[in-house]
């Protein structure tokens, strides 16, 4: 039977410290509108799961759909910096 105590170097090589690095930090921050405009579409259309969706609730998911593709966008077209595109 192979043993996998040789590769335990390897694997413990880089420890994993369990925080993000910066550039993960940045990310998240860069994408944070979509990420809220997304919760509150999810929000709109949970309120409406068990029953038939009055106009309010209507408006009230396609204002929301709407705001999560201008976040979309927003994202799309935002340069990165250090990233060559």
């Amino acid at each position: 039977m192979k043993s996998i105590a040789a590769l335990q170097a390897v694997v413990t090589a880089n420890p994993f410290d369990g925080e993000p690095s910066n550039d993960e930090l940045d990310a998240i921050d860069r994408e944070m509108p979509l990420i809220l405009a997304d919760v509150v579409l999810l929000d709109a259309q949970i309120m409406t799961i068990d029953r038939i969706p009055t106009e309010l609730d209507q408006r009230r998911i396609r204002r929301a759909a709407r705001r999560v593709l201008a976040a979309r966008r927003v994202l799309a077209n935002t340069e990165i910096p250090g990233v060559v595109a």
